[in-house]
């Protein structure tokens, strides 16, 4: 996949306050979101979108809109034309307007990060090849939190390699660190 000559959408899933408490520290956190910002500058630079998926929860819940811990991470860079993307399952695409915002751009590429790995991460990067999106999963920027049965950071290193080894006739999925997609995308514009 050529990263470096197709328009790029940036998807940045559920990077919201409420996934970011004591009680649930999510690995590498800081690091993550670093990377995601230095990913949505090159991204913005080489004329990509920047979506921001929200989890929008029902009333009382953690994520229910307009509540402290729906509200996206205050570290996280955005401007004004980056798209947000509002979502009520850990599919990024059920009953949302992803795919028409994709299509509005002509995007067949996206570049996915965000929380949590195991759930809305995972179920969006299947979705897309579900409709047949190339899939760039950034390798360092996804996070998720320890489980009673599995260490965060071996949740992360599981679903890189089981994503790069998904089938598709038509479509894949690649798992790439973050400085490589950026080389990737500056060589591109030179």
């Amino acid at each position: 996949m050529d990263v470096a000559n197709a328009a790029n959408a940036l998807l940045v899933i559920d990077m919201q306050a409420g996934q970011f408490t004591d009680e649930t520290p999510r690995h590498d956190a800081d690091g993550v979101v670093a990377r995601i910002n230095t990913l949505r500058r090159a991204v913005r630079e080489s004329r990509g979108i920047v979506i921001f998926i929200q989890h929008d929860g029902p009333q009382g819940d953690s994520f229910e809109p307009g509540t402290s811990g729906w509200q996206l991470l205050p570290s996280l860079e955005r401007d004004p034309s980056d798209v947000v993307v509002h979502k009520t399952a850990c599919d990024s695409f059920y009953d949302t307007e992803l795919r028409a915002v994709l299509d509005r751009h002509a995007v067949r590429r996206l570049l996915v990060t965000g929380c949590a790995t195991d759930f809305c991460v995972d179920t969006t990067v299947r979705a897309a090849l579900s409709r047949d999106y190339d899939v760039t999963v950034v390798a360092d920027g996804h996070t998720t939190a320890d489980r009673p049965h599995v260490a965060a950071a071996a949740l992360i290193r599981h679903h890189n390699w089981l994503w790069q080894n998904l089938i598709h006739p038509k479509v894949r999925v690649e798992v790439v660190p973050t400085h490589e997609i950026i080389a990737r995308i500056d060589a591109g514009r030179g």
